[in-house]
């Protein structure tokens, strides 16, 4: 017999209770005499049938809750004695053939969960006591007795939305121990029901169902994902837990439920489905969306969450392809990304793909194909409408520019319908002891501007293999995405000159050549800047981890995962003769950040630039997990290390000019001739570059769990990073998390209105160690340019960095209170949290005395930034019956953001910092933001507008109060608004009727302020003759010369309401042996927009050190409309 520690192993003669206790009584009653012996023998015989009837009774009445799904039968009794108490007694070797079990129930008989468990195994069992007896199962022919016919038959098939058949569905008569199970078909038979009987249909993941049978005996079944159940698991860092046990604040986001369209991007499809999640995307296909959750935690570019895919920590999300998505987690406070340390003040994002299952090949392709339109422009004039507003004014278009056209130079730099298509085929199994999965998708994403575009093939594999009795599972997961991206040079540009370009001049001359007009300074043909211009970027992500679990004794689990991320890039730029001849010194473009604009200098007869870089991260992660039940005492400790180590920049750059011909581009740099080129050097990129750092890392975790009552979470992590100083390179980042399941209470089970209510509660640390590289703490010396030495000019060397030793983390510490509840019967769930994030330790540069400090500055910590918001959601299922269903959700968010501190006591400097400087024409060094303690990040600083003086030129209020029409950089500024939004909100409703099925979603930002600074430089009647203005100065005079500068009259609202997507299907059934399911569906991006912002559209980007800045950098969104396909065979 085989002892484990929920299995007694006992000899059969030993359990009848009642034999043990009538020979222990019978050996004291020997000197009765015969007649009392006698007595005493009935009475105890009859007190001990009641004993045994009510033990019997009591056994099998006892409630027992349980989901499992693909799970070894020797778990699930393992999961039943730590519920019940129930021992289980089996040979040795009897469980080699039990089939994987897939159940679901709620609060049934242990009977019933029993006879759904052991219905399709190879034995049965028997209750003796408190113990369940299994074994084999005898079948004799001649003791077979036909039943009698059954008072009712039904049968049925259940499937999920999309027409896909689900196994393993619980089907159960409500209110009695009957019940069953769908097989792999989906198809499920129950007899002997009376006319009343109501069906329960229970599935992990999905919506439960109830139906009435009314004397119907076929009953076809729809199961809706809908909102996110009790019993669903999580994905935390380092394992997994249920929902109603979650202490911390973690929002899953279904396949389903992510956004649909032509998306490349997973930021995007998450874009409104998460509380908190702020996220804005251009319509560029080679960006990916800033992400940025509960608000901005630092100064430094690492805004965005750390991303952990199927347990591999830090891999590029580019390796999925959406349709690979089975879940996405987002851990939000820090009781659930504290485990991760440093990597995860910005909040952490878990992705799990789909996996295969248990049965035969499952082969299922999805594709589409889309059309983009262009969904908005900027509102310029036309020729006729400029020309009128020169003449109204006196003025009259230069000779040079008049070649009486009528051209739309955004349109002219536009695609007038950019197509998209995705195709992904799928398929996956398994059996008993493995499953694998595998894809290859396929995608082309025209961009709506001329010349960009992305094309990916991605590939995937995925293979788990069970060994020596299942105690050993080892698993390879393998994704590789290999991406094409051609985007235009210097881009920003070209969209600024297609708005400032005049519309009287065509993009060609009549004899073909580009009309230029180089009298105007700083004047380019945007059409010619594209056509003489490439750029293309290679690149390929590898993504592969090795891992092995080990099943231990007494509750323990040993698990070792190997990973290894490898980034390769081969990046190309080429400017031709026409380019380099006749764009040299042209400012480029840049975002809004700390720095300015800088003339660009080229080489002669063309120009290459190319480069290709590797990035290798491998890691080592290797932890074990403690699950262990003590009566109502449930205990989940993980103890782990982590080793990983990053190399970054393995690769070259090199930059040549003067080529032979231009139809080479970049390809053969051989050709070139720099040196015959006077004053020309060849580039070799930027220092720095190459650069190799380590994480090691300790972590732990507890949780304790009581009667799934009270619950408690602790957890710390000791990390170890050579990025930071030498006195600084480890730090410990704790959290401590507390939960009260209210609704198990006894106080509460009167109580109808409300149910699963649970209060949470959480306060932890975590850091922040990206954004940083391996030279920010160091010293370093480079090139200070030339000096002259006995008439000879010789090159310079010095400091160009300080070092210091005593650089550390930035911390945030996160305090979350949260409540969960459900009214109405479960039909409404909702779900708040209140949070306070504080990061102190911002790493910054400040100024220093050179005598001290050569290079003048020093990075170092010193400031602090403070977040505190509220986050609700609301599940709803308002109608759900037969042929119709509606499920709502909505999700709102209100974050503050603040700079509490930008000073360092040790070093000058780091507060009032201005930044964001467009540099429009007139308007060099003119900022718009500034870093300020006490404001919020992306705070606007400049003129505040006061109208126009009796001469009709603009005018603005001093810094002392008095009007003027010459104000001065800073010292007449002031604040004026913010780019912070004020409430996030996404809204999803999903309706189904029969085979029809349809989505839609409604996302909306709101109380947030954009600088319009392509508005303001658009503003400029007084230049109208030589670049175009906006259709709304046509009311402006051309006497007013400080029309177009920076104020708060160029600051509009941000907030606005999008219709984001609208997806309408059919789902078709029962087209034949070989095909599922087939399901079609149509779906609208984008379809319309509400706001009062007067640019192109108002999501500009909410990342970054400034934030709300739109500088002619927005690539145009698009209304995308495309046609689709889901197949499963």
């Amino acid at each position: 017999m085989q002892l484990y520690d929920y299995v007694k192993a006992i000899g059969m003669s030993r359990l009848s209770p009642t034999k043990i206790e009538h020979r222990s009584i019978a050996e004291k009653l020997r000197l009765f005499p015969m007649r009392k012996m006698l007595l005493v023998m009935k009475m105890l015989i009859v007190l001990m049938t009641i004993a045994c009837l009510q033990v019997s009774a009591a056994g099998y009445a006892q409630k027992l809750s349980l989901s499992a799904k693909d799970r070894p039968l020797e778990e699930v009794f393992r999961e039943i004695k730590e519920k019940t108490g129930y021992l289980f007694f089996y040979k040795i070797g009897m469980l080699k053939d039990a089939q994987k079990v897939n159940i679901q129930v709620e609060n049934s008989d242990l009977k019933y969960v029993l006879d759904l468990i052991f219905k399709k195994q190879p034995f049965t069992y028997e209750i003796v006591n408190k113990t369940v007896v299994v074994k084999p199962r005898q079948i004799d022919l001649l003791m077979v007795v036909p039943e009698e016919a059954p008072a009712g038959n039904i049968s049925g098939r259940v499937t999920d939305e999309k027409g896909n058949p689900l196994p393993g569905v619980s089907v159960q008569v409500k209110g009695t121990s009957k019940g069953t199970q769908t097989n792999a078909n989906g198809e499920y038979q129950l007899s002997g029901l009376a006319d009343n009987a109501v069906l329960v249909f229970r599935y992990i993941g999905f919506q439960p169902q109830e139906i009435p049978v009314n004397g119907r005996n076929s009953i076809a079944v729809t199961l809706s994902s809908g909102a996110l159940g009790l019993g669903d698991v999580v994905v935390v860092g380092y394992g997994k837990q249920s929902r109603k046990n979650l202490i911390s604040a973690v929002n899953t986001v279904k396949a389903d439920d992510l956004n649909k369209g032509a998306i490349t991007d997973v930021g995007q499809l998450l874009q409104g489905k998460v509380p908190g999640l702020n996220v804005s995307a251009s319509g560029d296909p080679n960006a990916v969306a800033a992400v940025v959750l509960r608000g901005a935690s630092t100064l430094n570019a690492s805004q965005g969450p750390f991303y952990v895919i199927d347990g591999i920590p830090g891999a590029d999300i580019s390796v999925i392809a959406p349709d690979d998505i089975a879940s996405i987690d987002v851990l939000k406070d820090a009781a659930a990304t504290a485990i991760y340390g440093n990597r995860a003040a910005n909040g952490v994002i878990m992705v799990t793909t789909k996996r295969g299952k248990k049965g035969q090949l499952q082969v299922s392709y999805s594709g589409y194909a889309g059309m983009e339109k262009v969904s908005n422009n900027l509102k310029m004039m036309n020729a006729e409408e400029l020309r009128s507003f020169l003449a109204k004014n006196g003025q009259s278009f230069a000779p040079a520019d008049d070649k009486s056209a009528n051209t739309d130079w955004q349109d002219a730099i536009q695609r007038s319908t950019a197509v998209s298509h995705n195709h992904n085929l799928s398929l996956s199994g398994g059996t008993d002891h493995s499953s694998y999965a595998a894809s290859l998708n396929y995608t082309k994403k025209e961009g709506i501007l001329l010349n960009s575009d992305l094309e990916r093939v991605i590939a995937r594999l995925q293979l788990e293999q069970y060994a020596l009795n299942d105690r050993v599972k080892f698993g390879v997961n393998v994704m590789n995405s290999n991406s094409s991206a051609d985007d235009i040079p210097y881009r920003n540009v070209v969209l600024l000159q297609s708005a400032l370009h005049l519309p009287v001049s065509p993009i060609k001359n009549a004899d073909g050549s580009w009309f230029e007009n180089f009298a105007t300074q700083g004047y380019y043909n945007p059409v010619a800047m594209m056509n003489n211009s490439q750029m293309n970027t290679k690149y390929n992500n590898l993504v592969g981890s090795f891992t092995t679990q080990v099943k231990l004794p007494f509750g323990l689990t040993y698990d070792l995962n190997l990973s290894y991320i490898g980034f390769t890039s081969s990046h190309g730029e080429y400017y031709n003769k026409y380019f380099t001849s006749n764009y040299n010194s042209m400012y480029d473009n840049p975002n809004p950040g700390l720095g300015y604009h800088t003339p660009q200098t080229f080489g002669q007869n063309g120009q290459a630039t190319r480069n290709s870089y590797q990035n290798t991260t491998k890691v080592l992660e290797t932890f074990l997990t403690w699950d262990k039940t003590f009566g109502r005492h449930i205990i989940n400790m993980v103890l782990g290390y982590s080793w990983q180590n990053n190399k970054i920049g393995d690769g070259f750059q090199v930059t040549t000019s003067n080529f032979p011909v231009d139809n080479i581009g970049y390809n053969n740099l051989a050709l070139s001739n720099p040196y015959s080129v006077s004053g020309f050097q060849v580039g070799f990129g930027p220092d720095g570059v190459y650069q190799e750092n380590r994480l090691i890392s300790n972590f732990a975790r507890l949780n304790y769990n009581y009667g799934d009552k009270y619950l408690l979470q602790g957890s710390v992590r000791r990390d170890g990073s050579s990025v930071f100083g030498a006195n600084n390179q480890w730090g410990y980042f704790p959290s401590v998390g507390l939960a009260w399941r209210m609704s198990e209470e006894n106080f509460m089970k009167g109580i109808t209105a409300l149910s699963d209510v649970k209060l949470r509660a959480s306060y932890g640390v975590t850091g922040n160690a990206s954004g940083f590289n391996a030279y920010t703490s160091r010293f370093i010396s480079g090139n200070l340019g030339m000096y002259y030495y006995n008439g000879m000019a010789i090159a310079a060397s010095g400091p160009v960095q300080a070092a210091n030793p005593d650089l550390k983390w930035e911390k945030t510490a996160t305090t979350n209170v949260g409540v969960d509840f459900a009214i109405l019967k479960n039909k409404l769930n909702v779900s708040v949290d209140v949070y306070d994030k504080k990061t102190t330790g911002m790493i910054y540069s400040y100024r220093v005395d050179p005598i001290l400090v050569p290079t003048g500055t020093i990075v170092a910590n010193g400031g602090s930034m403070r977040n505190k918001g509220i986050e609700v959601s609301f599940n709803a299922t308002p109608v759900r019956n037969k042929n119709f269903s509606w499920t709502s959700s909505l999700n709102l968010a209100h974050n503050q953001n603040r700079i509490t501190s930008l000073t360092n006591p040790l070093f000058a400097g780091g507060d009032s910092v201005l930044l964001a400087f467009p540099e429009g024409a007139g308007q060099s060094s003119h900022s718009l933001q500034i870093l300020k303690e006490g404001k919020p990040l992306g705070q606007f600083f400049s003129l505040v507008y006061a109208g126009k003086d009796a001469n009709g030129v603009s005018q603005f209020v001093g810094g002392d109060g008095k009007l003027t029409t010459t104000p001065v950089i800073g010292t007449d500024y002031h604040y004026i608004g913010n780019a912070q939004p004020k409430l996030l909100m996404g809204w999803a409703n999903n309706f189904h009727y029969r085979q029809w099925d349809l989505s839609i979603f409604l996302r909306g930002v709101f109380g947030n302020k954009i600088f319009n600074a392509t508005r303001a430089d658009l503003f400029r009647p007084a230049t109208a003759q030589y670049t175009n203005i906006l259709k709304d100065a046509a009311n402006e005079s051309a006497a007013d010369f400080n029309a177009y500068l920076y104020s708060d009259r160029f600051v509009e609202s941000g907030s606005y309401l999008r219709f984001d997507n609208a997806s309408l299907a059919y789902n078709f059934k029962n087209l034949g042996p070989y095909i599922k399911g087939l399901r079609l569906y149509v779906t609208a991006n984008n379809l319309f927009i509400i706001t009062g912002f007067k640019g192109v559209d108002p999501e500009v980007n909410q990342g970054g050190i400034a934030p709300g800045v739109d500088y002619n950098n927005f690539y145009p969104k698009t209304r995308t409309f495309l046609f689709g396909a889901n197949i499963s065979l």
